[in-house]
């Protein structure tokens, strides 16, 4: 048990757009959730009371689960409609969110020591938190900050103007980096730089602390049976993506990638797949991202190389990690990148573009490779360079797990905890 001070004891974390017991891979879900899930749940094994608010999207949920484990709880709270809904259009509901969340803590007599806030829907929920039990219980209660994502940094990658950051978004991250937050939690040096450049960050309130990962959930397991469990012949090879299907994710590098293999190297490719985690590709009226997707893969002649699994639960990602030879995270932008993390964990080499969080944790010919971002010929080169090299494939993998190890929950929700008595 962490030997935390005796005054931080329970812990108030808001995750108010997205569930972290959501299925992983689905529209709004993804590195944050994992990160929320299982800092909460280790959190909890070191001794803190951790509950975990988030907004209601199904009436038939129960308003308290118990899946956190000891000390832990995620709490739904109602704010508008209990259906999934865009993170802009929740800050219509954010009162109801901050008053129902009030009514269920005064119910309970729970007293917080801490607000810990994901995303900047959290952090303007925070900020009214704050005022009413600062002055209920007379006493300072200080808000720990993460943004994950920064509008500012999805717009300058992005240039599609529906899927551009709206201003209202990045206003409300500047508030609460300069007004609001107590200490900032960034990741990585590079989302260090990002808060003092675009948002005029005070370095003296921000920490670096990178997500954790659960090597209890991700540890080796056998290749050959874990391709045999998901239907993939063990004799070819099988190379994975895993996350939302979204225009940052850079999917289609992937499949050209795998196009540009078919067309050089087809006797290889006859028993080899591509396998892209996320999303409902079988949904009557399928997303934007995801129908065009399934269009370029039908452009290119790539059905029979390329398939779309959906998206799977925490339980089942560790086999589908297993079964893969290497995962790509062909990203513009990452925070920091956790499906590299679990990769790596795995024993898994990681062909990632070298942007954000990915340029820092993925090691550049250590624990895999470093590729430009929209580069479909460099994916697929250092997918040649992997795939037909299967000692610089087995030297990477096993450095990949030795780095991955480093970064233990238990270590970091430790860290954590250090952070929250600043």
């Amino acid at each position: 048990m962490n030997s935390q001070p005796e005054q931080i004891k329970r812990i108030a974390m808001l995750s108010v757009h997205t569930c972290p017991l959501a299925m992983m891979g689905g529209k709004k879900t993804g590195g944050m959730n994992v990160y929320v899930r299982d800092l909460a749940r280790e959190l909890g094994r070191q001794g803190y009371m951790v509950d975990v608010f988030t907004r209601s999207e199904d009436e038939c949920q129960p308003q308290v689960k118990h899946d956190l484990g000891y000390g832990g709880r995620v709490i739904h709270i109602k704010a508008g409609p209990e259906i999934p809904v865009r993170p802009p259009e929740i800050i219509a509901h954010i009162d109801e969110f901050v008053d129902g969340l009030l009514a269920f803590a005064e119910e309970e007599g729970a007293v917080y020591d801490v607000i810990h806030s994901h995303y900047y829907l959290s952090g303007l929920v925070a900020e009214r938190l704050k005022q009413v039990w600062c002055e209920r219980f007379g006493r300072k209660i200080s808000i720990v900050q993460m943004f994950h994502t920064l509008g500012h940094m999805k717009n300058k990658i992005n240039p599609r103007p529906e899927e551009r950051a709206p201003q209202a978004r990045i206003d409300a991250e500047a508030h609460i980096i300069q007004n609001v937050a107590d200490v900032i939690v960034s990741a990585t040096p590079a989302e260090v730089e990002q808060l003092q450049i675009l948002y005029g960050a005070d370095p003296s309130k921000i920490q670096i602390l990178p997500p954790g990962v659960d090597l209890n959930r991700f540890s080796p397991q056998n290749r050959t049976a874990a391709k045999e469990k998901l239907g993939i012949d063990p004799a070819g090879f099988n190379i994975m993506f895993v996350g939302r299907i979204e225009p940052l994710k850079g999917i289609d590098a992937f499949i050209e990638a795998a196009s540009i293999l078919w067309e050089h190297h087809p006797a290889e490719m006859q028993v080899a797949h591509f396998t892209i985690v996320g999303g409902d590709p079988w949904a009557e009226n399928p997303e934007t991202e995801m129908a065009r997707l399934q269009a370029l893969r039908h452009q290119l002649n790539v059905e029979q190389l390329v398939g779309f699994v959906g998206a799977k639960n925490q339980n089942e990602l560790p086999t589908y990690y297993a079964a893969a030879d290497v995962v790509v995270m062909p990203s513009h932008y990452e925070s920091f990148g956790m499906v590299a993390l679990e990769a790596m964990a795995m024993g898994t080499p990681v062909i990632a573009s070298e942007v954000g969080g990915l340029a820092h944790l993925v090691q550049d010919g250590k624990t895999g490779f470093h590729i430009p971002p929209r580069s479909a010929d460099a994916l697929a080169l250092r997918l040649c360079d992997l795939l037909f090299n299967p000692k610089l494939r087995e030297k990477l993998g096993k450095q990949a797990l030795e780095y991955a190890q480093t970064y233990d929950w238990k270590l970091i929700a430790a860290k954590m905890g250090d952070v929250y008595t600043l």
